[in-house]
């Protein structure tokens, strides 16, 4: 566990992912001052950060701190650091935290800041990590998550997020850490309600995204946004979560920009399938991840285990997996049984 006695400037750091936001955030913390080494899995990206101080395929256009160093070397990246920042596609993070289970010490302080829920046994990030990883105490856990786009937090654009974490004090410590006149940080005790509004918030921004590709208009983008909502709190308060986490930056906060922002792959995705393309071959065309095709797949399992009603989020997936017809889909949600708008709790 990170010293209460070790200045912040002292504390050493990996960061396991060189995709746009596992760069962005590296950088950030390159940028006040710490020493980073950056754990990336394509040689290029290597090569691109250690010569030229840029991530030209993930996020390009940005001079990267020197103070940055590129590695494929998990061991490098993970040994003996005081805190590992992970932020890989959710769809690897198990064999992610494989890789590096034989060289966390157990005073490490692992913070996750990738967002999705694993397809087959539909645990969040953080729950993947203590099964793999069972020698970290779940209080050295935290979780990193709100409405920031890399490329905004990369030019320094303002941003608030929150950092969920059991422990208040190390909760603290990791918002020092992260904190800058730029990008400012809140804290949380709930995990749970902080990944779930983090994962889930991208099923609903391909709907948002297939809702401006069959140029639907905003009154039916506002109202999907806020259904959406309303079946992310339904979930998160069945699973344990705290209601009061889905009115903040993890929980609206996260779904309106992701839902509305033309920089939102999971918008981006639904945006060409309401314009009439098809899933294949709009991922044969991404080299980055959306990462709600694949939690679509968990929402659906998920709900449906627990019978929790998220009418949405089945309507995506159907569009998703068994190619419905948008349209279709959209007559069924607004021809249901009609019903009152809040939920009882």
């Amino acid at each position: 566990m990170i010293s209460q006695a070790k200045p912040y400037q002292d504390f050493t750091i990996g960061v396991v992912g060189g995709g746009s936001w596992g760069t962005a955030l590296a950088d950030l913390l390159a940028c006040k001052g710490y020493q980073i080494d950056l754990w990336v899995y394509e040689e290029e990206v290597k090569k691109q950060i250690k010569e030229e101080h840029e991530n030209k395929v993930f996020l390009p256009g940005f001079k990267l701190s020197e103070n940055l160093i590129p590695s494929n070397n998990m061991e490098t990246v993970v040994a003996g650091k005081d805190l590992v920042l992970i932020v890989v596609p959710s769809h690897v993070m198990r064999i992610a935290a494989q890789q590096m289970s034989n060289f966390l010490s157990p005073e490490t302080v692992l913070v996750s800041a990738s967002k999705g829920i694993e397809n087959v046994t539909h645990l969040s990030m953080t729950g993947v990590l203590q099964e793999v990883l069972p020698q970290l105490p779940r209080k050295a856990l935290a979780v990193l998550s709100g409405p920031s786009f890399a490329k905004e937090v990369a030019g320094k654009i303002p941003t608030a997020i929150a950092v969920a974490v059991e422990d208040k004090e190390l909760g603290q410590k990791i918002q020092g850490i992260f904190a800058t006149p730029y990008f400012r940080v809140y804290t949380s005790d709930d995990i749970l309600g902080v990944e779930l509004g983090g994962a889930v918030k991208n099923v609903v921004a391909i709907a948002a995204g297939i809702v401006d590709g069959l140029e639907l208009g905003l009154n039916t983008r506002a109202a999907l946004i806020t259904r959406g909502m309303t079946e992310i709190r339904r979930l998160g308060v069945h699973l344990g979560a705290n209601p009061r986490t889905f009115t903040g930056l993890a929980g609206i906060g996260d779904l309106i920009l992701t839902c509305t922002g033309d920089l939102s792959r999971n918008h981006t995705v639904g945006k060409k399938i309401g314009q009439g393309r098809k899933l294949k071959t709009i991922l044969s065309e991404m080299r980055m991840v959306a990462e709600g095709v694949k939690t679509a797949k968990s929402v659906y399992n998920l709900s449906r285990k627990e019978k929790v009603e998220m009418p949405i989020a089945h309507g995506v997936y159907h569009i998703l997996y068994d190619e419905l017809n948008p349209k279709d889909v959209l007559h069924q949600l607004m021809t249901r049984d009609l019903k009152q708008e809040l939920d009882d709790h």
